[in-house]
Parts: C-alpha cells; structure tokens; sequence
C-alpha cells in the first residue's frame, strides 16, 4: 500500500523536502521513538520524493527502487540521520545519488525512459525536454526550480560551486526553453522561477505514483539487508582466519627454492683452438721428430 501525502494536492508544486515541517518535527521532537520518527518521515516524503526521482529518470521502477533504497540507508544510519540539520535533504541525497548511477545503462530493464501515459502533449514534451539534459544539469534543474533550494545548497548537494550551479541552471532553462517556446518569454527573475516551479510541479504531479512499500516493510528491509551484510562479513572474515591457519600449518619450515629442469641451451659459438690431428698428421708428427735428429744432414742446424 502505497503512503499517502496529505501535503500534496494538484495546485501545489513539488513539495520540498528540505522545507517539509514533518521532517523538521521528526528531527527535533524527543517524544517519537526511532521506529516512529522513521515512519512519519517516510509517509511525509516518499511520495514526493517518488515524484522528483521520476523526473529525474523517467523510469518509474528505477524511482520507486531508489526511494525505498534511499530509505533503507536512513534507517540503517538512522543515529546519524536523526541528528542532521536536514533528515529530509539527506534522504533526497541519497536517492539521487542511486537513481543517476550510470551503472544502471547495464540493467536492461532502465535502459530506456517509461512509456508516458496519454497525459497533455506539452507535459509529454516538457519531460523530455527534462530528460535530453545531461544529468548534473537535470539535477540542477530540479532542486532549485522544482524542490525550490537556493543557489547555495543546490550546488553544495549537486558538490559545485555556486557559480558552476549557476551555470548550469541557465544552460538547462535555455535548452528546455528551445523546445517549449513559451518559456523563453523575457520575464523577471522572480516570476521566471516561480513558472519554471510552477511547471515542474504539474509535471510531477500529473504522473501517477507506483505502490510504494509500507514504511514497516521498508525497516524491516534494511534490517534484513544490515544482517545479511554483518553475517557475510563474519563468515568472510572467519574463511580467511582458516585460509591462513591452514596456510600456517602445511607450509614448510623454511622455503627451498626448487632445482630448475634442465632444457638445451642454444646459441652458444662453437668451441675454439686448434683441430683434433687426425692420423695421418699424427704420422707425419712422428716422422719429422725421428728425422730432425737422425735425418740427413741438411736438417742439422750447423754450428758457426
């Protein structure tokens, strides 16, 4: 069963979270036990936050499974989460950062958009407009036209300097301007944001919301999911400990480097020196030592 919003209605834009007086009451209040505080959390923003997530992807799986996993963290760091000046802000942190992974491109069920329902024509071409932007654009677009964040903490939670935030601010509005025309109307800077909110907000609005979990569901989710990770590490942790004891205990005293297998050696020149005699000049050696000394006389050196 899906959460209700009761803070939403047609009229009214893309609820911010960062400014939703539920999440403020959650984080502040010392009444709520932490299960309780979790739970109005998630029931005052899920749905919005399914919204934005949608306008951010285009898929409505890939939006519901990054709030819910966005969720799950909170109540796994829910110490830390509790105690942050914005509960809200982290939680939409979160389930942006999951929703704009690029491994996602390898799932084959979110590599394309959604088929958009038969809503207004302009709706269906301001989505895709939304969705042809580069994603830090996308996401700059949509925190400060759409949630409603200033300049400062849109880029520190897209982690940009101001003026890189403001950059691509105006990059997106003019690229979204070139296909709807009547956005690009000169028009003040005041009543330039509160159309380009305007706008974003009836887009988020007109799309229908997947069932969401039940905010139970969602903690008992992160709990099993904390366990199972806490097992697998001991039982990895514990593998390795036998890994190395058995190492430990069938090594060798000491290492003994093993004689290397003979192989033929190659080219290595031929011996040098002088040839073996044959026979032959071992016979004529013979015959010239009998005749130096025993020969005829022209073979005697003379003595003057």
């Amino acid at each position: 069963m899906a959460p209700t919003d009761p803070g939403t209605t047609r009229d009214q834009p893309i609820p911010p979270v960062s400014s939703t007086p539920t999440a403020l009451a959650v984080s502040t209040s010392p009444g709520p036990t932490p299960a309780e505080a979790f739970d109005a959390l998630y029931v005052g923003l899920a749905t919005a936050l399914f919204r934005q997530t949608y306008l951010l992807t285009g898929r409505r799986n890939l939006a519901k499974e990054s709030v819910e996993r966005a969720f799950e963290q909170a109540w796994q760091r829910w110490p830390e989460v509790a105690v942050d000046r914005d509960p809200a802000g982290w939680v939409r942190a979160a389930a942006y950062e999951y929703a704009m992974s690029p491994w996602h491109r390898l799932r084959r069920a979110h590599r394309h958009p959604d088929p958009q329902p038969e809503v207004d024509p302009r709706s269906h071409a301001l989505l895709d407009a939304l969705l042809d932007l580069p994603p830090t654009y996308r996401r700059t677009l949509l925190l400060h036209d759409g949630v409603g964040l200033d300049l400062p903490d849109t880029a520190a939670e897209t982690e940009a300097s101001t003026v890189a935030a403001a950059g691509r601010l105006m990059t997106a509005r003019a690229a979204v301007a070139e296909r709807m025309p009547e956005l690009a109307i000169p028009r003040s800077p005041a009543e330039e944001s509160a159309l380009w909110h305007e706008q974003l907000g009836t887009l988020a609005l007109a799309q229908p919301v997947a069932p969401l979990l039940t905010p139970h569901a969602v903690r008992t989710a992160g709990e099993n999911k904390a366990r199972l990770w806490t097992q697998a590490a001991i039982a990895l942790t514990a593998l390795l400990v036998g890994l190395a004891a058995v190492a430990m205990v069938t090594a060798p005293p000491r290492y003994e480097t093993p004689p290397s297998p003979a192989e033929r050696v190659g080219g290595v020149p031929p011996r040098g020196g002088p040839q073996q005699l044959t026979p032959q000049d071992l016979y004529m050696q013979k015959q010239l030592d009998d005749e130096l000394v025993h020969g005829p006389a022209r073979l005697v050196p003379e003595v003057r």
